[in-house]
């Protein structure tokens, strides 16, 4: 099965990019001359992605006119949260759409590039043959901000655990449908609480990426980056 359904998370308020972030949302934050969010959107598309659902909350109007005056060629629609859901609550609210349709969500905090786009398709695989969520993870060896200390575990069969240690990260990238979200009604929730139940059933399993994992988190970071990765 071909997966054509897409999500961006996009309604956070960006409170450590401040000053920055207050009269733009972050994903609208360049990295060289390409948006955050227009970043999450080519890499999707890359991916085969066909119709894309983004949710916002905090100056969501910038985001609407950033759509509406660019053209991706692709069926992008906005849901705009009065009161904003966190991770899950947004993920349940603004895929009813995909039905039981599986999809994949992005963080656009994460800086995506092209080479994802074939872990992407990884991770699309593990998910068809597990019948399970799953999460594309990277050592934290590989991020070059030093401050995470890890999510999770991973086992050579690819199922994701949660310890007192943990060595992975979770970039961003996540491939589910909504089963998991079963007699939960739309209101704030986190992620973390769907994955923590599945990973009591050993039903969470991701996939390792390989590439350096770059996260735009901080003001500090930011401006690193912007400093030492990129050639405007």
């Amino acid at each position: 099965m071909k997966l054509t359904n897409g999500m961006i998370l996009a309604a956070g308020f960006g409170k450590r990019m401040m000053p920055i972030t207050s009269k733009i949302p972050k994903p609208l934050i360049k990295i060289g001359q390409t948006t955050l969010l227009e970043n999450c959107i080519l890499r999707l598309k890359d991916f085969g992605i066909e119709e894309i659902v983004i949710n916002t909350h905090y100056l969501s109007s910038e985001i609407e006119n950033y759509i509406n005056n660019k053209n991706f060629n692709l069926n992008i629609n906005i849901f705009k949260e009065k009161n904003i859901l966190d991770t899950g609550g947004g993920i349940l609210n603004a895929t009813k759409k995909f039905n039981n349709d599986p999809f994949i969500v992005l963080n656009p905090d994460t800086i995506w590039n092209t080479k994802h786009v074939k872990e992407f398709e990884s991770l699309a695989k593990i998910y068809f043959d597990k019948k399970n969520p799953a999460l594309l993870l990277v050592n934290k060896n590989k991020s070059y901000d030093k401050n995470f200390k890890g999510d999770f575990n991973i086992n050579y069969k690819g199922v994701i655990s949660r310890n007192k240690s943990n060595q992975m990260i979770y970039t961003g990238a996540q491939i589910l449908d909504r089963t998991i979200f079963k007699d939960l009604n739309i209101k704030p929730f986190s992620m973390n609480k769907i994955w923590d139940q599945l990973i009591i059933k050993n039903s969470l399993v991701g996939f390792e990426s390989d590439q350096e994992f770059l996260h735009v988190n901080s003001r500090e970071i930011y401006n690193k980056l912007i400093k030492e990765k990129f050639i405007y």
